[in-house]
């Protein structure tokens, strides 16, 4: 069984070198700017921590289209207007007030539905919270979180306060400005998290198992996004995150059970499922390279999987 294996998968490297069968990769904000020649050049960063913030809708600045994908940055938006939102394996239409929270590992789109679309948007990378926290621990911006929220028009008032208050910062020479503008993108996140508390977070505890969980879960997500179909993931069951670990399995199973009240299972399934949806929406791997990539025996067991969680095959959900 094991060289059937190896000779399909060398098999797919070769066809997959040939064919450059590959994600697009994450853009850079250097590449944002690039794209955006209305935006003033001096604002693109040089490997450094990097903010800055805009008007959606303003005169001389019109947002444009962006494909479907990964950035390499963090992008907090509020908008006004019918609008979708395409994140990971969902989509959320914005009927009238959206509040938007995007991460690098999430690949998004935003698709305006009306004219007149207005608001902010604000962009920064994860430097620029060195030694200010840890930004991507926030309910927000990890994988299964919520980031859309569809907001009252008092809370677009809170909301939108802030985000001028943002501006304000970035226009000023306030000595400490980006410890300020730090603390207010703090403060939209919590006023998010206050309005729409995330029913699968787990309160954080300074333990022992929730430091375990932590990790397990920072090891899970480091295996993604898988770049081209001949990549495979090295982690995919409870046995080899605890083995990656140093622990013994079962102790590994227990803290993460405490914390989330799920098992590591069940959570290993859930984000293979998440990321084979994405691939099989947008990209056009073949079904068998996914199967692969996110280390099913095959595309047999691969489509069983599929079949048990949405109710179709591979193929049916890649066309509904």
């Amino acid at each position: 069984m094991n060289y059937l294996r190896n000779f399909t998968f060398l098999k797919r490297v070769f066809c997959n070198h040939n064919q450059k069968k590959k994600l697009a990769k994450p853009e850079t904000i250097e590449e944002y700017y690039a794209s955006r020649p209305f935006l003033p050049a001096a604002d693109a960063p040089k490997n450094a921590a990097h903010f800055n913030i805009f008007r959606i809708g303003a005169p001389d600045i019109e947002d444009i289209s962006v494909p479907f994908g990964r950035k390499d940055y963090y992008k907090i938006c509020i908008i006004t207007g019918n609008s979708r939102i395409h994140y990971a394996d969902r989509t959320f239409e914005v009927q009238k007030r959206g509040l938007l929270f995007a991460n690098p590992q999430i690949p998004y789109n935003w698709e305006p539905l009306s004219s007149n679309q207005q608001g902010f948007s604000c962009i920064f990378n994860e430097a620029f919270f060195d030694h200010f926290g840890r930004i991507k621990d926030y309910p927000v911006f990890k994988s299964g979180g919520f980031p859309v929220y569809e907001l009252t028009a008092a809370e677009l008032s809170v909301i939108k306060a802030i985000f001028e208050q943002i501006m304000s910062e970035k226009e000023g020479q306030f000595e400490f400005r980006d410890n300020a503008i730090r603390t207010l993108i703090l403060q939209l996140i919590h006023s998010a998290i206050k309005m729409r508390p995330a029913d699968n977070t787990a309160p954080e505890k300074v333990n022992a198992a929730g430091r375990i969980t932590t990790l397990f879960l920072e090891l899970l997500e480091r295996q993604f996004p898988l770049e081209n179909a001949s990549s495979e993931i090295q982690l995919r069951s409870a046995s080899d995150f605890a083995t990656q670990m140093a622990v013994h399995v079962n102790h590994l199973n227990k803290s993460v059970k405490e914390i989330t009240n799920k098992t590591t299972s069940e959570i290993i399934m859930q984000r293979l499922l998440q990321e084979a949806k994405i691939m099989l929406k947008h990209t056009s791997w073949p079904i068998s390279d996914i199967a692969y990539a996110l280390g099913f025996e095959g595309p047999t067991h691969f489509s069983g999987f599929i079949k048990r969680q949405l109710q179709l095959s591979p193929s049916q959900y890649r066309n509904a």
